[in-house]
């Protein structure tokens, strides 16, 4: 009973946490669009320090499953809890999955508007830089459509 027990009292750090890291999630989109650098910088630190301990408690549910029994090559190991009967812990499980898939979800569009940015940054180097006689404009799906005139945006 002691390791239901643990498991109990891993999964719902988990929860909290995982909640905790949706909510970084969501502030760091809202600092990508106003591009402020050192909030993200402190931001991101507090995003790695909820991953490290959500990694490490990771590790210790497979212990604490394996003392109860799981073998790690049987498949999921919420298959595990469920046949096992155990509801609660089931239920718990199920809601960590949950805050797990939004998490990811909200760091994959971060990541997406992250790299918007990044092409954004590239293309208005490459024009102040002169480096490409071809200019390139998005196209209705997003892509980079070449377009062959010239622009001088300023000249001495």
């Amino acid at each position: 009973m002691a390791a239901i027990d643990d498991l109990k009292d891993l999964l719902s750090q988990d929860v909290r946490q995982l909640k905790e890291l949706a909510n970084v999630l969501q502030n760091e989109k809202t600092l990508l669009s106003t591009s402020d650098i050192r909030a993200l910088d402190s931001l991101t630190a507090e995003k790695n320090q909820l991953l490290s301990e959500i990694r490490e408690r990771a590790k210790q549910k497979i212990r604490t499953l394996v003392a109860m029994g799981y073998q790690p090559d049987s498949g999921e190991p919420s298959r595990f809890i469920h046949s096992a009967g155990l509801t609660e812990l089931y239920d718990l499980w199920k809601e960590a999955d949950t805050q797990m898939s939004e998490c990811q979800i909200l760091n994959q569009n971060n990541g997406r508007v992250m790299s918007h940015l990044q092409k954004r940054l590239a293309r208005l180097t490459d024009i102040f830089r002169g480096a490409n006689a071809t200019q390139k404009l998005y196209g209705a799906k997003g892509e980079h459509t070449s377009v062959s005139s010239r622009t001088v945006l300023a000249s001495a």
